[in-house]
């Protein structure tokens, strides 16, 4: 059964930085393009950030460019989310997940969805 799990989250004042890390066991990350999602309390799942499994080609969200950065590292099966200039409704449970369909960030095309880990943006 896939497995991921999300690390990373926290309280951080706003302006602050997180690293989200998201890691997989019983298979290999590389292969699959991996988003990260947000679903703030009362609010719909959303996309952030995603990353292709075949050039590394990536998608941000308009609210998050040139503040998140994606990453994969293969070697350690990790794909990461560095989030900078932290605001307080980037508050949010924060999921990764896995698709085999390029070109969308779209929730309803990943299958396989880790456990979430809570990021809260507040002074």
């Amino acid at each position: 059964q896939v497995q991921l799990v999300e690390s990373g989250g926290g309280l951080v004042q706003p302006g602050g930085s997180l690293r989200l890390s998201c890691a997989a066991s019983r298979f290999t990350l590389g292969y699959y393009v991996i988003g990260w999602f947000r679903q703030a309390p009362g609010k719909e799942r959303e996309g952030d950030s995603c990353i292709s499994n075949s050039d590394g080609s990536t998608y941000y969200a308009d609210s998050v460019l040139g503040r998140f950065t994606i990453s994969r590292d293969n070697a350690k099966n990790t794909v990461y989310l560095q989030m900078n200039s932290l605001k307080p409704e980037d508050t949010a449970v924060y999921y990764c997940a896995t698709s085999t369909t390029l070109g969308s960030c779209q929730a309803v095309y990943f299958g396989s969805w880790g456990q979430g880990t809570q990021v809260t943006v507040s002074s």
